[in-house]
């Protein structure tokens, strides 16, 4: 079966999108909401990759989540908090925000149609127990997405206005 690129595909969608989460947060460390809320996101994002993995080993693939999980500190991410805490004082973190964003929405649209994808070799194959955490996957990548657009419609009237 070749469920296992479906698989592979929507891994390496989920861990592009638990990585940006991590950059986005750092690099909007200043505000608050973007800060926490990426992290919730992430989290949740290495959630959905641990409860995929038990299904997946079977199809020849394996999720690690730790793949996209936030490593220690670095110097260059140093770097970036201090960049973010000056940048934060001046208008165009708006237009980065802005930016961030549609990044991160485009990136929640790959792993949802990647869902989708799954889902429905899932239904086919008669795989009841990967069709389960599809299910339970799904609608917290949807609710990342939705959070994007209204995040979206809060920034750019400002960013783009001011």
């Amino acid at each position: 079966m070749k469920i296992g690129i479906a698989i592979r595909d929507l891994r390496d969608a989920e861990q592009a999108l638990a990585k940006e989460l991590h950059a986005v947060r750092e690099r909007h460390n200043t505000d608050h909401d973007v800060y926490h809320l990426t992290s919730l996101l992430a989290r949740i994002v290495l959630a959905n990759l641990e409860r995929l993995a038990p299904n997946c080993e079977r199809y020849g693939v394996t999720i690690n989540a730790d793949d996209a999980s936030e490593h220690a500190p670095t110097l260059v991410k140093k770097a970036q908090e201090k960049t973010s805490e000056m940048i934060g004082r001046r208008p165009e973190p708006g237009l980065l925000l802005i930016d961030d964003l549609r990044t991160l929405h485009l990136l929640y649209a790959e792993a949802s149609i990647n869902y989708v994808i799954l889902a429905q070799a899932a239904q086919a194959a008669r795989d009841d127990d990967l069709l389960d955490a599809i299910s339970k996957c799904h609608p917290q990548t949807l609710r990342g997405m939705k959070w994007t657009v209204t995040r979206l419609k809060t920034a750019a009237p400002h960013a783009l206005t001011s």
